[in-house]
């Protein structure tokens, strides 16, 4: 039986369109959902043009979640991947869908984690302070920000001098790309035999 994910994304959707794609040709699951909190997010253009249902939430959905919570059930979505999602996850998700929500930080949790580092914030960060590696942390998620279980980590060689924080972000989304998908086809594997 495929499983059903849910990605939820609050912007342009490059890592959303990623797993769309890579899971046409993998059997084991499929992406029948893109939830985005953001009406003006280039992701929910990416979603109409790769024929994927999108669900729109706002605030009130968020904080209030069991209508959001009986929608997905509703589609049967076994497992949820954030993938450039801000929003804290509420309890009542977490507790709907234990260990069946993921995250990607682009940093090496627990380093440059936490309320606010997101996106370019996190590169400048780790350029600031001189770091020499950076990478991808893969990761259940809990009710605080990017302190879940981790489930994958890998790591890329930067040299904070030379580079600016777009040509580390670069490389960090190119691990993005590669590793995400195969990780949450693992979770998904992990599901199917429960």
């Amino acid at each position: 039986m495929k499983i059903n994910i849910a990605v939820f994304a609050s912007g342009s959707g490059t890592n959303a369109e990623n797993l769309v794609l890579y899971f046409r040709t993998n059997p084991l699951a499929e992406v029948s959902l893109i939830v985005c909190n953001k009406p003006d997010a280039f992701v929910l253009t990416r979603a109409e043009n790769l024929g994927v249902e999108s669900l729109l939430i706002n605030r009130t959905d968020w904080e209030h979640p069991e209508n959001l919570v009986q929608e997905l059930l509703k589609r049967k979505i076994d497992l949820i991947v954030l993938a450039g999602f801000l929003w804290l996850v509420p309890s009542e998700l977490i507790e709907a869908f234990p260990r069946r929500i993921i995250n990607i930080h682009p940093a090496l949790l627990p380093k440059y984690g936490g309320k606010g580092m997101y996106g370019d914030k996190v590169h400048e960060s780790v350029k600031k302070n001189s770091e020499t590696e950076t990478g991808i942390t893969i990761h259940y998620v809990d009710n605080k920000y990017d302190t879940g279980d981790i489930i994958f980590q890998e790591s890329v060689k930067i040299n904070p001098i030379l580079e600016s924080a777009d040509e580390i972000a670069h490389k960090v989304h190119e691990l993005e790309y590669k590793w995400y998908p195969e990780i949450v086809a693992r979770v998904a594997g992990e599901i199917q035999k429960k």
